[in-house]
């Protein structure tokens, strides 16, 4: 908890790049995904993978895929500890081997400040990375009150069409992120926080944008060759 409330200190929830202002992010050129994928019954290992595509044509220009010691047990709330380790080395990897590749941004499967302290995820790599980051969760985290009740269903449903959205407020009052309804085909909606060095506004702009399905590129891109890399 120190060293969380430690990093927590040092997120950043505003816009810090020139071409985060951009209506149409002109200048945003490369847009990361991280994501960890474990086999079946074997909790000591897992597959991290860094992908890097383009944009806005979310083509891949680098992807990294290995497979990884995990030491750290699960607890909940504390996930990043496990996690965040093996993904800034393979931040850290595409500096060292192709510097020119480096994202400008990077979606994480997971959460940001949508978390019991402030401090999930995407904040995590954020601020040891020092790279933008959103946090793009597929389930709602129950905090500050926030549960998946009947009311939070209808706002759900009233997300007609893709690109529409609504904020998640905590019984504290303040906005922990956004419930977006990411891509037309899906009723399923993703929550969006912020990570580090992008406001919430921002963050939900780009990930609709990211969207060719459900699951923005560049994470579904890393999860899908994890998978693969996992079968072979």
């Amino acid at each position: 908890r120190r060293e969380q409330a430690r990093l927590r200190a040092r997120v950043l929830e505003e816009d810090t790049e020139q071409w985060q202002k951009e209506p149409h992010f002109s200048g945003l050129q490369r847009v990361g995904g991280v994501d960890l994928s474990y086999i079946k019954g074997d909790e000591s290992r897992a597959c991290a993978s860094l992908v890097v595509l383009s944009y806005p044509a979310l083509e891949v220009l680098y992807q990294d895929c290995r497979m990884v010691p995990v030491t750290a047990p699960y607890v909940a709330g504390f996930l990043a500890f496990r996690e965040v380790p093996v993904l800034v080395e393979a931040v850290q990897r595409l500096q060292q081997e192709e510097p020119q590749l480096q994202p400008q941004v990077l979606l994480v499967d997971g959460n940001g400040l949508l978390h019991p302290r402030g401090f999930g995820t995407a904040c995590h790599l954020g601020v040891l990375t020092d790279l933008p980051c959103i946090g793009v969760a597929k389930n709602l985290l129950h905090v500050d009150g926030l549960v998946r009740d009947e009311l939070h269903r209808e706002q759900v449903r009233s997300l007609q069409r893709s690109g529409e959205a609504f904020p998640l407020t905590g019984t504290s009052g303040k906005v922990l992120g956004m419930v977006l309804r990411s891509c037309t085909n899906s009723s399923r909606p993703l929550y969006v926080s912020v990570g580090h060095r992008v406001s919430l506004g921002t963050a939900v702009r780009l990930v609709r944008a990211c969207c060719r399905f459900r699951v923005p590129e560049p994470i579904r891109q890393a999860d899908i060759r994890s998978r693969e890399y996992l079968r072979k």
